[in-house]
């Protein structure tokens, strides 16, 4: 059986999580919450790859990249959220399964946050828990491999 495998991916300023707007973020850094997916990935026998960028295009390369070669996709797309259609339409188009992923809660916030353009083909979505939401998502993912494979039996 291979390993499992996820791509985690973080979109805009998410490279500026423990120094932007802490209040909102936190204190932990981005390089933080990457060290302990890696090692929560691995504890679980799940191979992680990381990713950030503050461009659309790489991020969307990413993806194409990531096509038939990664299980699930764990994406916090930051403001692409609200303005993305191509990296909704990458997902899709390489037919990636993939949880949306936030920091805040992005509902309790300005009211142009409250529309994604990927929540609805997302597998779920996670918003509100802090940096804590990423561990979960790891955990769904680890789950949902079990369960894959369950099936399969």
């Amino acid at each position: 059986m291979s390993k499992k495998s996820i791509l985690l991916i973080n979109g805009p300023n998410l490279n500026l999580l423990g120094t932007r707007e802490p209040h909102l973020y936190g204190s932990t850094t981005l390089a933080d919450v990457q060290t302990a997916a890696t090692k929560q990935a691995e504890q679980l026998g799940i191979q992680l790859y990381n990713f950030q960028s503050n461009w659309e295009g790489a991020i969307i390369d990413r993806i194409q990249e990531a096509r038939g070669k990664v299980d699930f996709v764990i994406i916090n797309p930051g403001a692409l959220t609200h303005t993305s259609v191509g990296a909704r339409d990458a997902l899709l188009g390489c037919d990636l399964p993939f949880l949306e992923l936030h920091v805040t809660n992005v509902h309790a916030r300005e009211p142009w946050r409250n529309h994604s353009y990927l929540s609805d083909k997302a597998v779920g979505v996670i918003c509100g828990l802090g940096v804590f939401g990423y561990k979960a998502a790891i955990d769904f993912a680890a789950q949902r491999f079990a369960s894959e494979g369950q099936a399969k039996l």
